[in-house]
């Protein structure tokens, strides 16, 4: 007899969401499965409304998200994810700020709104107009707050903006979707640098209630090594900032970059793209120098090296960055550290490095060992560091009470994003450190709910409130589990290593419908009723993926939940009769029907099978409730 004991969960609203596992990975919990489906049924205004709803970033998001929900995707457990990102993008690019009037879109925000609202009109200044200020903003105006964004340089959305390339992200996109955001009222100030055109104190005394700094991280991290002041060496945030705001670069013909993240190969996909010449210095605005620059021909950098600590499976760095950047010409150095900056009067001359043995140490941590021989010396004329971002805290010195932690990162409940001030709060990089886009977004939210509770004097509490409804008839699509992922076509190498045209294509009709069809509708769920279950076994049988099994409850380990659980069902303690007449007496009590959710592919055949209907397949669905307390 097989000793083998389980551990069973007892599911709440909280395991029911977690089943649905792209919209859970996302930090804003967009219904990704919900648009993605409605994309394979032709519903595409309704694809659009739940991207939308929880995003005033949408349209972007279609574009450059690290896609969390992508990575987490069920799909995956069978062959790949679904390509929930660029479906997305397929539904913006027909209802979002890019197919119509951008101040339409807001309507589709399920941001709360509350006309009855006490504290309307009470003025707030948001530090950084970056995507978590902005979320931000676009929330509390929808609040009925009067909101000002002061921003230091002379355009707004921050790394949108300065730091994600031309060829990822169309400026024009960048502009609408910030003008949708400022169409509900929201004043914008640019080039006032807070700290030194303005101070806190001041915004204080002009009347601002509450203040929100989001001002990101604006500075690329140093790297403490030989040669690292020669002429020649530029931080990656600050050359592409220069490239993307149409300044004079010149790199020369050979060039190292340092770094194995995203950002590093934004960079050197940057320098193959870089003329080494100013893009049009007469553009009346960024907008203007961005159209130039894209049209412009291209003659980047002859070598592009790119060096990384990681072996090329542990670069960070997305696969499909790496893929087409080394289709572009970027060369790989895998496994390299940089040990010195060579050079000659003063000017880099090239990078020497060592061999890297291992990069993490036994418990993950990042504890880089280097073997003792060097490894090879590149010759460049630039090298571009890009092994991280930091604050640019300059502006926080006429707040010395402000706190802030050892990395220079303004120190927040990590909850409420509330700082030791009352008035003051944070969100975004500037606290949280480097993140994806999209957890901006959700750290802008929950700043914007922080700083509604602090000016009504109220907390908000939210309760998610679920249903199940019973399906009469549930069939998946035919070809469902045969269906192979599409990612979105790209531009040619040749084509787009010459200029700063798109490289991501969109979708065609045809390939977003049938990609949506892999979509394993994790929303619907396999219902058990113990009452009705004669323990025929014929679920078990016919199960594909063997996500089923019928065991006796003396196979299970019986915790405090379970136990109580048992103890108001049926009337008996567990954990007593076994421990006082042995496993055998649970044995006769009685079997458990267990699932793996993990493997469930949402088929059916187990409740077409059920001759009693003890099996059922039901739809899970939920929203959030919000009440002030």
């Amino acid at each position: 007899m097989s000793s083998r004991r389980f551990r069973a969960e007892i599911p709440d609203i909280e395991y029911w969401q977690r089943q649905i596992k792209c919209r859970w990975a996302c930090p804003v919990h967009t219904d990704a499965r919900g648009y993605v489906i409605a994309i394979s049924e032709g519903r595409d205004l309704d694809a659009y409304r739940l991207a939308r709803g929880p995003n005033p970033f949408a349209s972007i998001c279609g574009r450059v998200c690290g896609a969390p929900c992508e990575v987490d995707c069920r799909r995956s457990s069978i062959d790949e994810a679904v390509t929930i990102r660029a479906m997305k993008r397929f539904v913006t690019e027909r209802y979002g700020v890019e197919a119509c009037d951008p101040a339409a879109t807001i309507q589709f925000s399920t941001a709360r709104r509350d006309p009855d609202n006490p504290k309307a009109g009470a003025k707030i200044a948001v530090i950084g107009s970056g995507v978590a200020g902005l979320t931000a903003a676009h929330d509390l105006a929808l609040l009925g707050y009067n909101v000002t964004v002061f921003e230091r340089e002379s355009v707004p959305g921050g790394m949108l903006t300065i730091g994600v390339p031309l060829y990822r992200l169309p400026r024009e996109l960048v502009r609408m979707e910030i003008d949708a955001i400022l169409s509900l009222g929201i004043v914008l100030r640019l080039n006032t640098r807070v700290g030194r055109d303005i101070t806190i104190p001041q915004l204080r005394d002009e009347g601002f209630e509450a203040i929100l700094i989001a001002a990101g991280l604006q500075k690329g991290r140093r790297l403490n090594i030989e040669g690292a002041e020669l002429e020649g060496v530029l931080h990656g945030i600050d050359f592409l900032k220069m490239v993307n705001t149409g300044k004079e670069v010149r790199l020369g013909e050979r060039v190292v970059v340092i770094g194995g993240g995203n950002v590093a190969f934004d960079v050197a996909r940057s320098v193959i793209r870089a003329t080494g010449k100013p893009y049009r210095a007469e553009a009346k605005d960024f907008y203007e120098a961005a159209d130039s620059s894209r049209m412009a021909l291209r003659a980047g950098a002859k070598e592009v090296h790119l060096v990384c600590l990681e072996s090329r499976d542990e670069m960070p760095a997305d696969e499909m960055e790496i893929k087409e950047g080394v289709e572009e010409g970027v060369v790989l150095h895998p496994s390299r550290g940089p040990l010195r900056i060579m050079g000659k009067n003063g000017k880099v001359t090239g990078l020497a490095t060592r061999k890297v043995r291992s990069v993490f140490d036994a418990e993950g941590r990042f504890n880089p060992l280097f073997e003792d021989e060097p490894g090879e010396t590149i010759e460049a004329d630039t090298v571009i560091l890009s092994v991280g971002q930091s604050t640019d805290i300059d502006f926080l010195n006429n707040l010395p009470d402000l706190k802030l932690t050892r990395q220079d990162l303004v120190e927040i409940d990590p909850v409420t994003k509330r700082t030791n001030i009352p008035y003051i709060f944070a969100c975004g990089d500037v606290a949280e450190g480097a993140k994806l886009f999209i957890h901006a977004v959700a750290s802008g939210q929950r700043a914007a709910v922080s700083i509604d509770e602090y000016l009504r004097g109220k907390e908000l509490t939210a309760g998610q409130i679920g249903a199940f409804q019973l399906l009469s008839v549930h069939q998946m699509s035919e070809r469902y589990l045969q269906l192979q992922r599409v990612d979105p076509p790209v531009l040619e190498a040749s084509v787009r290593a010459g200029s700063t045209a798109i490289v991501e294509l969109p979708l065609e009709q045809a390939v977003a419908r049938e990609q949506g069809e892999r979509c394993l509708k994790c929303h619907i769920n396999t219902i058990f009723n113990g009452d009705l279950c004669i323990l025929c076994g014929g679920c078990v049988d016919v199960c594909p993926t063997y996500c089923l099994a019928l065991v006796p409850l003396s196979a299970i380990e019986i915790e405090p939940a379970l136990d109580e659980l048992f103890t108001q069902r049926y009337g008996m303690n567990v954990r007593e009769v076994a421990e006082n007449e042995g496993l055998e007496a649970v044995r006769s009590l009685g079997s458990v029907m267990l699932k793996d959710e993990e493997l469930c592919i949402r088929c059916g055949f187990c409740a077409q099978r059920c001759p009693t209907g003890a099996v059922t397949m039901e739809h899970f669905s939920y929203q959030q409730e919000y009440a002030w307390r």
